[in-house]
Protein backbone atom coordinates (compact mmCIF):
# COMPACT_ATOMS: atom_id res chain seq x y z
CA UNK A 1 0.00 0.00 0.00
CA UNK A 2 1.42 3.43 -0.99
CA UNK A 3 2.17 6.03 1.70
CA UNK A 4 1.41 8.83 -0.76
CA UNK A 5 -1.03 11.24 0.82
CA UNK A 6 -4.47 11.61 -0.75
CA UNK A 7 -5.72 14.97 -2.08
CA UNK A 8 -6.14 17.67 0.55
CA UNK A 9 -9.73 18.37 -0.52
CA UNK A 10 -10.68 14.75 0.19
CA UNK A 11 -9.07 14.86 3.63
CA UNK A 12 -10.84 18.15 4.33
CA UNK A 13 -14.18 16.59 3.43
CA UNK A 14 -13.48 13.63 5.71
CA UNK A 15 -12.43 15.89 8.62
CA UNK A 16 -15.64 17.92 8.39
CA UNK A 17 -17.83 14.81 8.13
CA UNK A 18 -16.05 13.16 11.08
CA UNK A 19 -16.52 16.24 13.26
CA UNK A 20 -20.20 16.64 12.42
CA UNK A 21 -20.98 12.95 11.92
CA UNK A 22 -23.20 14.21 9.13
CA UNK A 23 -22.50 14.56 5.42
CA UNK A 24 -25.11 17.31 5.00
CA UNK A 25 -23.69 19.45 7.85
CA UNK A 26 -20.15 18.92 6.59
CA UNK A 27 -21.22 19.94 3.09
CA UNK A 28 -22.81 23.10 4.47
CA UNK A 29 -19.62 23.97 6.38
CA UNK A 30 -17.49 23.54 3.26
CA UNK A 31 -20.06 25.24 1.02
CA UNK A 32 -20.36 22.27 -1.34
CA UNK A 33 -23.26 19.98 -2.22
CA UNK A 34 -23.75 16.75 -0.25
CA UNK A 35 -23.14 14.84 -3.49
CA UNK A 36 -19.78 16.57 -3.99
CA UNK A 37 -18.77 15.87 -0.41
CA UNK A 38 -19.81 12.23 -0.71
CA UNK A 39 -17.72 11.96 -3.89
CA UNK A 40 -14.64 13.33 -2.08
CA UNK A 41 -15.02 10.84 0.77
CA UNK A 42 -15.55 8.00 -1.71
CA UNK A 43 -12.33 8.97 -3.49
CA UNK A 44 -10.53 8.95 -0.12
CA UNK A 45 -11.88 5.47 0.64
CA UNK A 46 -10.73 4.30 -2.79
CA UNK A 47 -7.29 5.74 -2.07
CA UNK A 48 -7.17 3.84 1.25
CA UNK A 49 -8.94 0.79 -0.16
CA UNK A 50 -11.13 0.71 2.95
CA UNK A 51 -14.36 2.21 4.19
CA UNK A 52 -14.13 5.23 6.53
CA UNK A 53 -17.83 5.54 7.31
CA UNK A 54 -20.74 3.18 7.68
CA UNK A 55 -23.74 4.70 5.94
CA UNK A 56 -26.78 4.15 8.16
CA UNK A 57 -30.36 5.28 7.85
CA UNK A 58 -30.10 9.10 8.16
CA UNK A 59 -26.78 8.79 10.00
CA UNK A 60 -23.16 7.77 9.57
CA UNK A 61 -20.60 6.29 11.93
CA UNK A 62 -16.85 5.88 11.68
CA UNK A 63 -15.27 2.54 10.91
CA UNK A 64 -12.08 1.43 12.65
CA UNK A 65 -10.09 3.05 9.82
CA UNK A 66 -12.12 6.25 10.16
CA UNK A 67 -11.51 6.40 13.90
CA UNK A 68 -7.79 5.95 13.31
CA UNK A 69 -7.70 8.78 10.77
CA UNK A 70 -10.00 11.33 12.41
CA UNK A 71 -7.76 12.67 15.26
CA UNK A 72 -4.74 13.14 13.02
CA UNK A 73 -6.79 14.80 10.30
CA UNK A 74 -8.30 17.22 12.81
CA UNK A 75 -4.93 18.03 14.38
CA UNK A 76 -3.33 18.38 10.98
CA UNK A 77 -5.83 20.95 9.74
CA UNK A 78 -5.60 22.83 13.03
CA UNK A 79 -1.81 23.04 12.72
CA UNK A 80 -2.02 23.93 9.03
CA UNK A 81 -4.54 26.70 9.69
CA UNK A 82 -2.35 28.13 12.47
CA UNK A 83 0.72 28.03 10.22
CA UNK A 84 -1.20 29.78 7.46
CA UNK A 85 -2.32 32.53 9.84
CA UNK A 86 1.25 32.92 11.10
CA UNK A 87 2.53 33.20 7.53
CA UNK A 88 -0.09 35.83 6.72
CA UNK A 89 0.90 37.87 9.78
CA UNK A 90 4.51 38.06 8.58
CA UNK A 91 3.42 39.96 5.47
CA UNK A 92 0.61 41.96 7.12
CA UNK A 93 1.75 45.47 7.98
CA UNK A 94 -1.69 47.04 8.45
CA UNK A 95 -3.09 45.32 11.55
CA UNK A 96 -1.89 44.58 15.07
CA UNK A 97 -3.59 42.40 17.69
CA UNK A 98 -2.57 43.03 21.30
CA UNK A 99 -3.61 41.13 24.41
CA UNK A 100 -3.36 42.42 27.97
CA UNK A 101 -5.10 41.98 31.30
CA UNK A 102 -8.54 43.58 31.73
CA UNK A 103 -7.43 46.08 34.39
CA UNK A 104 -4.38 47.28 32.45
CA UNK A 105 -6.40 47.50 29.25
CA UNK A 106 -9.23 49.47 30.86
CA UNK A 107 -7.13 51.85 32.95
CA UNK A 108 -3.91 52.29 30.99
CA UNK A 109 -4.11 51.13 27.38
CA UNK A 110 -7.62 52.04 26.25
CA UNK A 111 -7.52 55.70 27.36
CA UNK A 112 -4.30 56.24 25.38
CA UNK A 113 -5.25 54.50 22.14
CA UNK A 114 -6.16 57.73 20.40
CA UNK A 115 -2.52 58.83 20.68
CA UNK A 116 -1.27 55.75 18.86
CA UNK A 117 -4.07 55.98 16.31
CA UNK A 118 -3.26 59.62 15.57
CA UNK A 119 0.41 58.93 14.91
CA UNK A 120 -0.14 55.59 13.12
CA UNK A 121 -3.41 55.94 11.16
CA UNK A 122 -2.51 53.10 8.77
CA UNK A 123 -2.39 50.48 11.57
CA UNK A 124 -5.62 48.79 12.58
CA UNK A 125 -5.26 48.05 16.29
CA UNK A 126 -7.24 45.24 17.94
CA UNK A 127 -7.30 44.38 21.63
CA UNK A 128 -8.12 41.24 23.56
CA UNK A 129 -8.50 41.94 27.28
CA UNK A 130 -8.05 38.66 29.14
CA UNK A 131 -6.08 37.09 31.97
CA UNK A 132 -5.74 33.90 29.95
CA UNK A 133 -2.21 33.28 28.72
CA UNK A 134 -2.77 33.63 25.00
CA UNK A 135 -0.91 31.54 22.43
CA UNK A 136 0.58 33.70 19.68
CA UNK A 137 -0.08 31.16 16.93
CA UNK A 138 -3.37 29.61 18.01
CA UNK A 139 -5.02 32.87 19.10
CA UNK A 140 -3.84 35.15 16.27
CA UNK A 141 -2.06 37.50 18.68
CA UNK A 142 0.88 39.68 17.67
CA UNK A 143 1.84 41.27 21.00
CA UNK A 144 1.11 40.46 24.65
CA UNK A 145 1.49 42.78 27.61
CA UNK A 146 2.11 40.31 30.44
CA UNK A 147 2.35 40.96 34.16
CA UNK A 148 4.23 38.75 36.56
CA UNK A 149 7.66 37.60 37.63
CA UNK A 150 10.18 37.51 34.81
CA UNK A 151 11.12 34.14 33.41
CA UNK A 152 12.96 33.03 30.31
CA UNK A 153 10.59 32.08 27.52
CA UNK A 154 12.40 30.43 24.58
CA UNK A 155 11.28 31.67 21.21
CA UNK A 156 9.89 34.94 22.54
CA UNK A 157 11.15 38.51 22.43
CA UNK A 158 10.62 40.11 25.87
CA UNK A 159 11.21 43.64 27.16
CA UNK A 160 10.23 45.02 30.60
CA UNK A 161 8.12 48.17 30.31
CA UNK A 162 6.82 48.85 33.85
CA UNK A 163 8.27 48.00 37.27
CA UNK A 164 5.19 47.75 39.48
CA UNK A 165 4.84 49.33 42.92
CA UNK A 166 1.94 50.03 45.26
CA UNK A 167 1.01 52.62 47.85
CA UNK A 168 -2.22 53.67 49.60
CA UNK A 169 -4.44 55.76 47.32
CA UNK A 170 -7.69 57.53 48.14
CA UNK A 171 -9.79 60.54 47.24
CA UNK A 172 -8.61 63.94 48.51
CA UNK A 173 -11.66 64.02 50.82
CA UNK A 174 -10.68 60.72 52.47
CA UNK A 175 -7.06 61.83 52.72
CA UNK A 176 -8.21 64.75 54.86
CA UNK A 177 -9.75 62.26 57.29
CA UNK A 178 -6.66 60.03 57.42
CA UNK A 179 -3.64 62.40 57.31
CA UNK A 180 -1.21 59.97 58.95
CA UNK A 181 -0.40 56.34 58.03
CA UNK A 182 -1.38 55.22 61.52
CA UNK A 183 -4.89 56.57 60.85
CA UNK A 184 -5.47 53.73 58.41
CA UNK A 185 -6.10 51.48 61.41
CA UNK A 186 -9.64 52.90 61.34
CA UNK A 187 -10.04 53.38 57.57
CA UNK A 188 -12.13 51.21 55.23
CA UNK A 189 -9.63 49.17 53.24
CA UNK A 190 -10.18 47.82 49.72
CA UNK A 191 -8.48 44.60 48.63
CA UNK A 192 -7.59 43.31 45.14
CA UNK A 193 -7.26 39.57 44.70
CA UNK A 194 -5.81 39.47 41.18
CA UNK A 195 -2.25 39.82 42.54
CA UNK A 196 -2.55 37.22 45.30
CA UNK A 197 -0.44 34.88 43.15
CA UNK A 198 2.65 37.02 43.78
CA UNK A 199 5.17 35.75 46.30
CA UNK A 200 6.13 37.44 48.57
CA UNK A 201 2.64 38.85 49.04
CA UNK A 202 1.91 42.42 47.97
CA UNK A 203 -1.04 43.29 50.20
CA UNK A 204 -2.18 45.46 53.08
CA UNK A 205 -0.43 43.46 55.84
CA UNK A 206 2.84 43.79 53.89
CA UNK A 207 2.37 47.55 53.48
CA UNK A 208 1.62 48.05 57.19
CA UNK A 209 4.83 46.18 58.02
CA UNK A 210 6.74 48.34 55.54
CA UNK A 211 5.35 51.44 57.27
CA UNK A 212 6.38 50.08 60.69
CA UNK A 213 2.77 49.78 61.83
CA UNK A 214 0.76 46.92 63.35
CA UNK A 215 -0.74 45.02 60.41
CA UNK A 216 -4.42 44.87 59.51
CA UNK A 217 -5.56 41.74 57.76
CA UNK A 218 -8.56 40.63 55.73
CA UNK A 219 -11.19 43.14 56.89
CA UNK A 220 -12.68 45.25 54.12
CA UNK A 221 -14.23 44.75 50.68
CA UNK A 222 -12.49 42.38 48.29
CA UNK A 223 -12.41 42.67 44.50
CA UNK A 224 -11.30 40.09 41.96
CA UNK A 225 -9.85 42.79 39.67
CA UNK A 226 -7.61 45.74 40.50
CA UNK A 227 -9.56 48.20 38.34
CA UNK A 228 -12.76 47.43 40.27
CA UNK A 229 -11.01 48.16 43.56
CA UNK A 230 -9.68 51.39 42.08
CA UNK A 231 -13.17 52.40 40.92
CA UNK A 232 -14.48 51.85 44.44
CA UNK A 233 -11.73 54.09 45.79
CA UNK A 234 -12.63 56.76 43.23
CA UNK A 235 -16.17 56.77 44.60
CA UNK A 236 -14.87 57.33 48.13
CA UNK A 237 -15.61 53.76 49.18
CA UNK A 238 -12.29 53.24 50.89
CA UNK A 239 -8.52 53.25 50.61
CA UNK A 240 -6.94 51.03 47.98
CA UNK A 241 -3.36 49.76 47.92
CA UNK A 242 -3.12 51.21 44.44
CA UNK A 243 -0.97 49.94 41.62
CA UNK A 244 0.82 52.73 39.81
CA UNK A 245 0.32 51.00 36.48
CA UNK A 246 -3.44 51.41 36.55
CA UNK A 247 -3.87 54.49 38.76
CA UNK A 248 -1.71 57.01 36.87
CA UNK A 249 -4.51 58.83 35.05
CA UNK A 250 -6.54 59.26 38.23
CA UNK A 251 -3.48 60.53 40.10
CA UNK A 252 -2.64 62.96 37.31
CA UNK A 253 -6.22 64.28 37.30
CA UNK A 254 -6.26 64.66 41.09
CA UNK A 255 -9.11 62.23 41.54
CA UNK A 256 -6.84 60.11 43.73
CA UNK A 257 -3.90 61.05 45.93
CA UNK A 258 -1.14 59.03 47.58
CA UNK A 259 -0.43 60.99 50.75
CA UNK A 260 2.00 58.78 52.65
CA UNK A 261 4.92 58.36 50.22
CA UNK A 262 5.63 54.86 51.49
CA UNK A 263 5.70 52.41 48.60
CA UNK A 264 5.83 48.65 48.41
CA UNK A 265 7.94 47.39 45.53
CA UNK A 266 7.65 44.01 43.81
CA UNK A 267 9.85 42.15 41.37
CA UNK A 268 6.78 41.62 39.18
CA UNK A 269 6.87 43.55 35.93
CA UNK A 270 4.80 44.37 32.91
CA UNK A 271 6.57 43.00 29.87
CA UNK A 272 6.17 43.53 26.15
CA UNK A 273 6.20 40.05 24.58
CA UNK A 274 6.03 38.85 20.99
CA UNK A 275 7.42 35.92 18.98
CA UNK A 276 11.15 36.15 18.38
CA UNK A 277 11.73 38.04 15.12
CA UNK A 278 8.27 39.65 15.10
CA UNK A 279 9.66 42.64 17.01
CA UNK A 280 11.08 43.88 13.69
CA UNK A 281 7.73 43.96 11.89
CA UNK A 282 6.90 47.66 11.29
CA UNK A 283 3.63 47.76 13.25
CA UNK A 284 5.06 45.76 16.17
CA UNK A 285 8.12 47.98 16.35
CA UNK A 286 5.94 51.10 16.17
CA UNK A 287 3.74 49.89 19.02
CA UNK A 288 6.72 48.91 21.19
CA UNK A 289 8.41 52.28 20.69
CA UNK A 290 5.14 54.08 21.48
CA UNK A 291 4.45 52.11 24.66
CA UNK A 292 8.01 52.59 25.90
CA UNK A 293 7.59 56.37 25.59
CA UNK A 294 4.18 56.32 27.26
CA UNK A 295 5.24 54.16 30.21
CA UNK A 296 8.29 56.34 30.88
CA UNK A 297 5.95 58.96 32.40
CA UNK A 298 5.34 56.62 35.34
CA UNK A 299 8.84 57.34 36.63
CA UNK A 300 7.81 60.84 37.73
CA UNK A 301 5.55 59.37 40.43
CA UNK A 302 8.56 57.89 42.21
CA UNK A 303 9.69 61.35 43.32
CA UNK A 304 9.66 61.58 47.09
CA UNK A 305 8.61 57.95 47.56
CA UNK A 306 10.36 55.69 50.07
CA UNK A 307 10.27 52.11 48.85
CA UNK A 308 10.61 48.76 50.53
CA UNK A 309 10.81 45.53 48.61
CA UNK A 310 8.14 42.92 49.32
CA UNK A 311 10.87 40.45 50.28
CA UNK A 312 12.18 42.83 52.98
CA UNK A 313 8.86 42.85 54.85
CA UNK A 314 7.82 39.24 54.17
CA UNK A 315 7.08 37.37 57.36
Amino acid sequence: MSDRLPPLTALRAFDAAARHMSFSKAAAELNVTPAALSFQIKSLEDHLDARLFRRLNRAVELTDAGRALAPGASDGFTVLAAAWRAARRTVDQSSLTVTAGPAFTAKWLAPRLFKFAQTHPSIELRFSATLRLMDFTRDDVDVAIRFGMHKEEPGLFTRPIIDEWLTPMMTPALAAHYPDPADLAAAPLLHQDDIRFLKPAIDWPAWFRAAGLPPRFASGTRFSQADHALDAALEGGGVVLGRISIAERDLAAGRLVMPYKIGLRTDAQYRFVCPQGAENRPQVRAFREWIEVETATLDSYRTGMRFKDAAEVDE
